[in-house]
């Protein structure tokens, strides 16, 4: 299972480099990250600096160590996702998945790949804004201490 953004800021032609550490029976679950070593478009720096601030804030309540946990392209086996409830939508569903198989360690091996980022601008329709930043914050709290 295999989660795109409908607006293609992540480019699909990324699919294989994503499906391959699961094809190669290495992985249950991977994570796409914008930040180790691939192309992506240069835009804003508050986003980046809340981008490693979610990420490292959710490192410390999962004792992950991702680079983006934000980051929309994720793949899951089936049976991984069998055995999770998702309860958020929007941009909470990227803390909350992430807590949830960080519960489900040491039995999951989570690989990370790099993925090219296309993002957009706000006047070209970009949403997140801070308070979806506060929203994860409470999110990777939540799903810390309950399921």
């Amino acid at each position: 299972m295999l989660v795109q953004d409908a607006d293609l800021e992540y480019d699909p032609t990324d699919y294989p480099k994503l499906l391959r550490p699961i094809l190669d029976d290495r992985a249950d679950v991977v994570y796409g990250s914008r930040f180790i070593g691939e192309p992506h478009r240069v835009l804003y720096f508050w986003h980046t600096l809340g981008n490693q601030f979610l990420t490292n804030f959710s490192n410390v309540f999962t004792n992950l160590n991702l680079t983006d946990m934000e980051v929309c392209y994720k793949v899951f086996r089936k049976s991984v996702l069998d055995r999770i409830e998702i309860r958020c939508d929007r941009f909470g569903f990227e803390p909350e998945v992430t807590a949830k198989i960080a519960k489900l360690r040491p039995r999951l091996r989570i690989y990370e790949v790099g993925v090219a980022y296309y993002g957009r601008s706000y006047e070209e329709g970009k949403k997140i804004t801070w308070k979806d930043g506060v929203k994860a914050i409470l999110t990777i709290i939540r799903f810390r201490f309950t399921d």
